[in-house]
């Protein structure tokens, strides 16, 4: 008979794995996708500004301007990671301004988190660099150093593995699931202690789903671009490179199309080209971005249900729903 401890132990991986495969279908988020493109957009748009104020030699400019940047980019991937997570618990997905709205009360308790997780990590290299300082000792530091050797191999190592596969990916689920601060960090130390491995495994497999989901729009994006640039060369019958169509489709903007020497019939179509292109881009970057937000909600579900199996070593918190809006640093 095996007790209810070991069932604990026991995962089941074709439902996680299941589960986690399910994660794509965060691509027919339009709310979301409106939400991530819209922010992305709007922070290049001021981190050009930035560049733009910067060359002409206004430096405080553009550090307000790229600090704007910064700051669009992560509330606005807040509020997309809030409507993921409502979509991996269940819940009908909040509307956009709400979902904004949500990001900038809650937001800040993952920089508050990932600042405390930090500071564990400055405190623990200090003490590495203590054990090395013991190791330059006469006599005795070389025979110490045998001892440091593994010990450090083993902790940073352990180390590193954690802060990618479990703080890395899972303080922002965890604050957009309702966790304080405080909460998150406590969760954070629980998944290392008690579900490190699963984690690293879950995070291994989202990697490849995101790679995998990129990879097919990349094909899309390289192969349907190179039709539609000949094309149109053939079509508009404009004496210009194909590859001059397809500048926007990898990111190349206005500027360097402006600095091609391009006929002046053939302009405004290349000009339009790297519009439509841009767009084209943005989406391919912004698709994989919500898969591998839902995923990461997923896995963090996923592990919390493991710790409240375990007897609680980490507690359920309450869901933002039941709070939205509500500014609290920690």
């Amino acid at each position: 008979m095996v007790s209810t401890s070991d069932h604990a132990e026991e995962m089941d991986w074709g439902a996680a794995f299941a589960r986690l495969f399910s994660c794509v279908v965060a691509m027919k988020s339009g709310r979301a996708l409106y939400v991530l493109l819209a922010s992305f957009a709007a922070g290049g748009f001021t981190l050009t500004q930035s560049l733009q104020v910067l060359s002409g030699g206004h430096e405080r400019g553009a550090i307000v301007l790229g600090a704007a940047a910064l700051f669009i980019v992560f509330y606005g991937a807040n509020a997309a990671g809030l409507m993921m997570m409502d979509a991996a618990q269940g819940l009908a997905s909040r509307d956009v301004g709400v979902a904004l709205q949500d990001a900038l009360g809650v937001a800040h308790r993952v920089l508050v988190a990932l600042l405390v997780v930090l500071a564990c990590g400055l405190a623990g290299g200090a003490l590495v660099w203590g054990l090395f300082w013991l190791c330059g000792l006469p006599v005795v530091g070389s025979w110490l150093f045998t001892l440091v050797v593994p010990a450090t191999v083993v902790v940073l190592g352990v180390a590193l593995l954690a802060g990618t596969t479990v703080v890395g990916l899972l303080a922002g689920p965890a604050v957009w699931a309702g966790a304080s601060s405080v909460d998150c960090v406590r969760t954070l130390w629980a998944l290392i202690r008690h579900r490190l491995l699963e984690a690293t495994a879950l995070a291994t497999a989202l990697g490849v789903i995101t790679a995998l989901v990129g990879g097919a729009l990349s094909f899309i994006v390289m192969a349907g671009g190179r039709v539609m640039a000949q094309l149109s060369v053939w079509m508009l019958g404009v004496d210009v490179a194909p590859e001059l169509f397809m500048a926007g489709l990898f990111g190349h903007g206005l500027q360097m199309t402006a600095a091609t020497d391009v006929p002046a019939a053939a302009h405004p179509y290349v000009m339009a080209a790297s519009v439509g292109g841009g767009l084209v881009f943005a989406l391919a970057v912004v698709l994989p971005t919500l898969v591998y937000l839902r995923g990461a909600c997923e896995i963090y579900l996923l592990l919390r249900g493991r710790l409240h199996d375990d007897g609680g070593a980490a507690m359920p918190v309450p869901s933002v729903s039941e709070g939205r809006s509500r500014w609290r640093p920690w």
